[in-house]
């Protein structure tokens, strides 16, 4: 029986891990399949992480994230790399189905995170991360005083299209149809802003560059009319999330909790769930930041909050 089960090793998880290992509990296991970090552990520069910086050369996600696991294991976190295939309860434990064999918990700390949907034109894998960027807040700064272009139209893309209109020289919009789907004081605030220009019923057909990096997109419009090419070292592409939340559905449908029409699961800010000990941390949850430090903050409480359940229910 284990005291909590983790699954999830970006920097939800293993901050989970840490506070609820040094908290005192004594059987918790995070489950991941691969070596723990994230998908942060791809992101070549990192800059907004506090305490944590060098001008040159910068730091890479991997860096960062690289001491993370052996302090959390310190204290007793253990580290299994099996699939979660689901997760159930009945009565007061919870059943961890690892395909091949199952594991009991009192506690249960999901931080799955969501990755982001790929838009699907020509270069997008390839430059990702040189160039390709699915997180304004994360990587905007490297283009300061530059133009860059953003991909999508719903309330995400337009609030990151402004947010990079404080840093960047001139922002593109594209967008594939000529009504946003954001809300409309969204829409008008970018309608306004003059360095925000929309290019509408159009797509990105590729993205092309070289060894350094991105260094223009192509644009298809809707009503053929010739393509354009846009000289610009960024786009950011925000065409929404898919949430890894499948280790929480049921045999009949359903989830084992309450989640949003989005499929991100709702909790307070305990980050607790509609099931008493269920905790969600990260980017699995509503209105998550996706930033790593909110991410450690999620886990961190998590970690504390089965800690503290688990007190409160002695006799489990």
């Amino acid at each position: 029986m284990l005291d909590c089960a983790i699954v999830g090793g970006g920097p939800a998880g293993l901050s989970a891990g840490l506070y609820a290992t040094r908290g005192g509990l004594k059987n918790v296991v995070m489950y991941e399949m691969g070596m723990p970090g994230g998908q942060i552990t791809q992101s070549s520069e990192i800059e907004n992480y506090p305490g944590i910086f060098r001008e040159d050369p910068s730091l890479t996600g991997m860096e960062l994230m690289e001491p993370w696991p052996k302090q959390c294991m310190h204290f007793g976190l253990k580290h299994e790399m099996k699939e979660v295939k689901g997760i159930s309860k009945d009565g007061d434990y919870f059943t961890i189905n690892l395909g091949s064999e199952k594991v009991q918990s009192k506690t249960v700390i999901v931080a799955t995170g969501s990755t982001p949907k790929r838009a699907g034109f020509k270069g997008e894998d390839k430059f990702l991360g040189r160039g390709v960027s699915t997180c304004a807040t994360c990587d905007g700064f490297f283009y300061k005083d530059k133009e860059v272009a953003v991909l999508g139209g719903g309330d995400t893309a337009l609030e990151e299209a402004i947010y990079l209109s404080n840093i960047c020289s001139k922002v593109y919009v594209i967008h594939r149809r000529d009504k946003f789907r954001a809300a409309p004081p969204t829409v008008e605030r970018v309608e306004k802003n003059p360095k925000i220009e929309l290019i509408l019923n159009a797509s990105v057909d590729e993205v092309f560059g070289d060894a350094m990096g991105v260094s223009g997109v192509k644009v298809l419009f809707n009503d053929g009319k010739e393509p354009m090419e846009l000289k610009v070292p960024g786009l950011f592409v925000f065409v929404g999330n898919n949430v890894n939340n499948g280790v929480l559905k049921q045999e009949d449908g359903n989830f084992l909790c309450e989640v949003n029409e989005q499929g991100q699961v709702v909790v307070d800010l305990n980050m607790k769930s509609s099931v008493a000990g269920l905790f969600v941390a990260g980017d699995l949850r509503i209105d998550a930041p996706k930033q790593v430090v909110c991410a450690a903050s999620d886990g961190a409480i998590a970690g504390m909050q089965a800690l503290h359940y688990i007190q409160e229910n002695e006799e489990l």
